[in-house]
Formats: structure tokens, C-alpha cells, sequence
């Protein structure tokens, strides 16, 4: 397994002006890591998209540092139509070429909205999402790469949703991005669920979570609930209640040998969090 960082990872910092997306690249590659994801690119005003994308893979390729993964969200339910929404995800699989990256992750659906929500469950919604999936993997694959869909967003985050949501895709360039943390946000284990789920991940999030029960008090700033009512909180990776060694282990004997890559939405500064977790994740892979 090779490693890999997400953006998004550093929120903070990017949201502060220290660096843009372009800067990260030499800041990651000094921090040791194998490769990089990108989460929706922000390009500096008064540049294109797709010029800012192919910026990014130059710096990538200058620093031999891969983009892993193009990380973007999605709705195929609340939208105009999946159709539509299909279209648009191909746009976006043309940005994750230039940016030379062999995987797409984007989301399926937040969940129903409106008076829907109420009544409407998710086998309702399996045929939509899955042929919107299937519209822009179809596509992808001629363009070389593989999408995915991640465990995210409540309503397709537990591992028996997203596992049924492979199989009605049906295609061997659709699977997931197995997120090992957020299978917490609807109280599914995470040895269990990523056991579940790792014969079709593409890309790996390695994420940490701080846990309390729901009939503890409310912590305080910082934490949210789960599905269940628990209580979460981001955690530097190797810090939390995620038994991350055991789900890489999991993912190894599915013959996962792809980049694991750190999301850390935790507290913390952002760097020296980030720091500590590669530190963490270097040790926990030599150890499978």
C-alpha cells in the first residue's frame, strides 16, 4: 500500500491563504507522502478550470508526486435529473484526466429531501443511483479511468447500502472509496463494514474518529451525531477509536495494494495533526 493525503485535509490551511492547491503539492511531497487527492479544485481568479487543472498535474509530474484521485460531490436524486447530473460528472471525469488521475470518487446522494425523506428509503432510490453511476462509469472507462462512490453522506453510508449499490452498477470500473472512518457516521463497525466492502474499493480514506455513547452527555463544540445518536468527533489518524490497523489488515487480505489516503477532519492544526498521522499510517502498513 502506497500513501496519499487528501486536500481536504488541509482545510484550514488553505482556507487561511498559507498556501493554494498549486503549493500543496511541494508541501505534501515534503512531508513524505506517495501521492496526493484532489477534493473540487479552486483555481486563482482570472484562470480556467482546466488550465489550473493542467497546472497542478505539471507540478505533480515536476515533484514526482501522482494525483491519486479527483474527489467531487454529487446528487443524482435532488438534481434536475440523474441524467443531468450524469452529464455534468463527465465534465468532471475530462478535469480528473488532465490532472492525470486514474480515479474519480463522487457522490451518489445526500439522501431524499423535502416531504420524500419521510417515506421514501433507499431501495427506492437503488435504481436511480445506480444507473447514474453506471452513465459515468460507462464513460470514464473510456477516458482510462476507474469511478467510485464513497460511504458518505448518511443515507449510502452503510456498508450493506454501498456494497448493493456495486452490484446493480455491475461494471468492473465502478466501486468505492472505502472510507474506514465513516462507516461510524450510521454506527456500522468499521472492521466489519470494511471487511464487507474491501473486494470493491478503487481509493482508501484512512480516517480517525474520537467515539462517545449517545447516552453520554452531549460533548460540547466540535463533535456531531451519528445516525444513531453517538457522538463523533475528528481525530488525528492512530489517536481515535478507529482500529485502523485492523481495516488496512482487512483491506490486505483483499488484495488491496492501492494509496491509502489521510482525511483528517479533527481539531487540531493541521499540519503537525498531519504529520503524526503519516508517522502513524507508515508504521501501520509495515505492520500488516
Amino acid at each position: 500500500m502506497k500513501t496519499c493525503v487528501s486536500s481536504y485535509s488541509f482545510s484550514r490551511y488553505l482556507s487561511s491563504g498559507a498556501t493554494d492547491q498549486l503549493g500543496l503539492i511541494r508541501l505534501v511531497k515534503d512531508m513524505g507522502f506517495d501521492a496526493i487527492e484532489f477534493t473540487e479544485l479552486k483555481s486563482p481568479e482570472g484562470v480556467a478550470e482546466k488550465d489550473y487543472a493542467a497546472m497542478l498535474r505539471e507540478e505533480s509530474e515536476k515533484l514526482s508526486l501522482p494525483v491519486a484521485n479527483y474527489t467531487i460531490g454529487a446528487d443524482f436524486l435532488n438534481g434536475e435529473s440523474p441524467e443531468r447530473e450524469a452529464e455534468r460528472l463527465c465534465g468532471r471525469v475530462d478535469i480528473a484526466k488532465i490532472l492525470g488521475a486514474s480515479g474519480m470518487r463522487h457522490d451518489a446522494t445526500g439522501g431524499y429531501k423535502g416531504a420524500e425523506k419521510h417515506y421514501k428509503t433507499f431501495d427506492d432510490a437503488l435504481p436511480v443511483l445506480a444507473k447514474g453511476c453506471r452513465m459515468v462509469t460507462e464513460y470514464a472507462k473510456t477516458q482510462g479511468i476507474a469511478t467510485m462512490v464513497e460511504n458518505h453522506g448518511f443515507f449510502c453510508q452503510d456498508s450493506t447500502r454501498v456494497e448493493r449499490l456495486v452490484s446493480a452498477v455491475g461494471s468492473d470500473n465502478f466501486g468505492l472509496l472505502v472510507d474506514i472512518g465513516n462507516f461510524l457516521c450510521a454506527d456500522d463497525p468499521s472492521v466489519t463494514a470494511v471487511g464487507r466492502v474491501a473486494p470493491f474499493a478503487k481509493h482508501v480514506h484512512v480516517k480517525d474518529f474520537h467515539v462517545k455513547s449517545g447516552t453520554d452527555d452531549y460533548p460540547g463544540a466540535g463533535w456531531f451525531c451519528t445516525r444513531g445518536g453517538n457522538y463523533l468527533r475528528g481525530a488525528i489518524l492512530g489517536h481515535g477509536n478507529v482500529p485502523v490497523r485492523q481495516c488496512l489488515f482487512a483491506l490486505k487480505r483483499a488484495e488491496y495494494d492501492g494509496y491509502v489516503s489521510i482525511e483528517f477532519e479533527g481539531m487540531e492544526d493541521n499540519l503537525p495533526a498531519i504529520e503524526i498521522g503519516l508517522d502513524n499510517l507508515v508504521r501501520f502498513i509495515s505492520l500488516i
